[in-house]
């Protein structure tokens, strides 16, 4: 068990543990909670962070959308239960789903689904079409855009 640090020193942790990563105030706070410290210290420590700006959580709801889905191939679903999930607003979720051009985001489907055709090509295809669909429910694109393409095999 951590010992009970000081406001400076918990301070301290908070900016290192914000300085190399966006992080939401959910993450921060739990990240303080193991120091044992009080909540009092650590809701100040937090609005000091936030007032440094080393805590912002439209950036971080911005940042997150970009890599997610950039890197993880995730659709609106899945970003937008993911953001709610860290307690993000739901003001900053829309700034951050804004951060998605549509254009964009249709064609990055279409790559993946074209990719996915061809890595099936060999299965059955109820199985190719099952598999497709598991893959982009997962990651939380809507049905709708799913079952246009999939009917379209």
């Amino acid at each position: 068990m951590n010992k009970y640090l000081s406001i400076p020193e918990l301070r301290r942790k908070g900016e290192y543990y914000c300085s190399y990563q966006e992080r939401c105030h959910a993450e921060v706070y739990k990240k303080l909670k193991t120091y044992t410290s009080s909540n009092t210290d650590i809701n100040e420590v937090i609005s000091n962070l936030i007032a440094d700006d080393f805590l912002n959580e439209t950036r971080f709801s911005e940042s997150f959308v970009r890599g997610k889905f950039k890197n993880k191939n995730w659709g609106k679903i899945r970003l937008i239960l993911e953001l709610k999930k860290r307690s993000i607003s739901k003001k900053n979720i829309e700034i951050a789903m804004k951060q998605i051009n549509q254009s964009i985001y249709e064609a990055k489907f279409k790559e993946r689904f074209n990719f996915l055709i061809e890595k099936f090509k060999n299965e059955k295809k109820i199985i190719m079409k099952k598999k497709i669909f598991d893959y982009f429910n997962y990651r939380g694109w809507e049905h709708e855009i799913i079952f246009n393409e999939i009917n379209k095999l």
